[in-house]
């Protein structure tokens, strides 16, 4: 976006990194840098680094970075304009006006409050004549009073333009119904219908607060093809892998840890009955967008998914993402009821509790589940899930639990721990050689190594490019130095990327602003991400020397680069002639 760059430079001022960071992340200062872990990924030594005096932000684990914009970005989930807006609310700033970046915040604006008008048309219409049978069934599913108003429960009436006429009535136009992805247009006569119809109607909040999306449970489900559930669709404000359900509300529960449950009722009840920690996914399994925002909230996550095949699935695939985002996992196995809502209408909230605290940890689960592969009366099988657990335990990375679940293995086998240990002891031992043998052939390739570790920036010349890396850095670290790059122009450098940076760099130097990684804009969380690494990583000696070196080697390459191509445009010239029986 096209914010002035004086406007950006006092943006930044005003918003110190160490003091925004500061709010996510607890700080220990070492030298002049500051310390602590990761909120980006799962960790627990902190590899995430604030410098104050360069702006910037950058994890040596996952290697995100950037400025103070960039981590806001990251952090809440937001466009690079809403991170403005959000610094600059905080900084107590005006934000100039700028009609690409007002329009598209209008836009937001208009559909959060459609959104909010939807659903309090949709909530009216359950308390209506018309939404009789679908309050009888939320009645039926014990959906109190408070419940309906709490999660704004609402009904969307069994017609095709009810939605429509009421929003145009409000003042919103067609366009807006249909970014709002709330209506369908007709492919026959182009005309606009609601997407749902005859649903209970669940509004789908974001942890801000804004309605930005719907789930819809079918009432009458006389059309076999139609689907039990609809969510709404990918919209500018709805996107159902970086939200979940509920957690506008599970975030403020003070129990400790998050629930994680399939769906909506299965979140509501346990709401109801005391559970305020709970959240539900949005129609699809769980992302690792979906795990690090649970991540901003708890360290501990109870996995409650049903009890058949596709969800104990749903589980096994859970597990690794959630621990990844650095989060504790437990998972607890529903017993006489298919899900939390029908246990909790069967036993009540005493006895979930106890199921609660008897919920196994992820280790206990998973054996379990390997277990009842097995028949382990027949030998081969016993064998068969001997060998599979040894596998699994041997990931574990402590000798005591591999002792402690290798002795519970063995009796639950029926063998001899010793025996039970020296396959754990293999099984290791082949984990290591395989991780070994990967890290043997990272470091035969050190080319491989000094590559970009996002995969969307790539070098073509490693040469060029690190001596382009080492003058940005020192640019970065004397702006001063820009006075003796002569000519020097970002086209012959020979990563594009780079070459931006500089020019925006070179730039700010003429116009008199400040030179640092936060005056960069038109990049992408990775592109900034990587230039936050080269400061990061580059500590060579800031003087004449350095930088002449670098660019030496910057217009050598260009050079040989140059010639390259016109002696192939020259030889492909040449063939062409030939062909036609032209001498050259």
């Amino acid at each position: 976006m096209a914010f002035p760059p004086a406007f950006l430079d006092e943006l930044t001022a005003r918003n110190p990194i160490e003091d925004v960071v500061g709010q996510y992340v607890t700080l220990k200062r070492s030298g002049s840098n500051l310390f602590g872990l990761c909120p980006f990924h799962g960790e627990k030594t902190a590899s995430f680094s604030v410098a104050p005096d360069k702006g910037i932000y950058y994890c040596f684990g996952c290697h995100k970075g950037g400025g103070v914009i960039n981590f806001e970005m990251e952090i809440e989930g937001l466009s690079y304009p809403d991170a403005v807006r959000a610094l600059a609310k905080r900084a107590g700033m005006e934000v100039p006006e700028d009609e690409q970046y007002q329009s598209r915040y209008r836009q937001q604006e208009r559909l959060w409050a459609l959104h909010k008008e939807a659903a309090r048309f949709f909530h009216s219409q359950l308390y209506a004549p018309i939404g009789a049978e679908a309050m009888k069934y939320a009645q039926g599913r014990g959906m109190s009073q408070t419940t309906l108003t709490r999660f704004g429960i609402g009904y969307a009436p069994d017609s095709w333009t009810d939605l429509v006429d009421a929003m145009r009535k409000k003042g919103y136009t067609d366009q807006e119904l249909k970014d709002s992805g709330l209506v369908t247009q007709s492919r026959k006569n182009g005309g606009l219908f609601d997407r749902f119809r005859d649903r209970l109607m669940f509004p789908i909040i974001d942890v801000r607060g804004n309605v930005i999306g719907f789930g819809g449970r079918i009432m009458n489900n006389t059309d076999k093809s139609a689907a039990k559930y609809l969510n709404s669709p990918e919209t500018l404000i709805f996107n159902k892998r970086k939200n979940l359900f509920a957690l506008n509300l599970a975030k403020k529960s003070k129990l400790g840890y998050l629930i994680l449950v399939e769906g909506y009722m299965d979140a509501i009840a346990l709401h109801q009955y005391g559970f305020d920690c709970a959240v539900a996914s949005l129609g699809t399994a769980l992302t690792e967008d979906g795990a690090a925002l649970l991540s901003r909230y708890t360290d501990q996550v109870v996995l409650i998914y049903d009890g058949d095949t596709a969800g104990q699935n749903a589980t096994q695939r859970a597990i690794p993402i959630l621990e990844k985002a650095g989060l504790k996992v437990k998972v607890l196995q529903m017993r006489d009821a298919k899900d939390p809502d029908e246990f909790l209408k069967k036993f009540g909230a005493d006895r979930f509790r106890l199921l609660l605290e008897e919920s196994s940890n992820r280790v206990e689960y998973q054996l379990g589940a390997i277990a009842k592969k097995y028949d382990l009366r027949d030998d081969d099988q016993r064998v068969q899930y001997l060998q599979e657990a040894a596998e699994l335990l041997g990931s574990l990375p402590g000798a005591v639990q591999r002792e402690v679940y290798g002795t519970r293995v063995a009796e639950n086998a029926r063998i001899g721990p010793d025996a039970m240990k020296l396959e754990i002891d293999r099984a290791r031992k082949r984990r290591l050689a395989r991780e070994k043998k990967q890290q043997e052939k990272i470091d035969l390739a050190p080319a491989r190594s000094l590559q970009p570790k996002s995969r969307t920036i790539r070098y073509d010349n490693l040469k060029s490019a690190m001596a382009e890396e080492m003058l940005l850095a020192l640019i970065l670290q004397e702006p001063a130095l820009l006075e003796q790059t002569g000519e020097l122009k970002p086209e012959i450098f020979s990563s594009p990327l780079l070459g931006r940076v500089y020019g925006q760099l070179a730039q700010r130097y003429r116009q008199g602003l400040e030179v640092s990684v936060g005056g960069l804009t038109d990049l992408t969380n990775e592109e900034m991400s990587h230039v936050a690494g080269i400061l990061q990583r580059q500590h060579g000696p800031v003087n004449e020397q350095a930088l002449q070196d670098c660019l030496g080697t910057i217009r050598r390459e260009y050079q040989a680069r140059k010639v390259e191509t016109e002696d192939d445009l020259l030889a492909l010239r040449n063939q062409l002639k030939e062909r036609k029986g032209i001498k050259a």
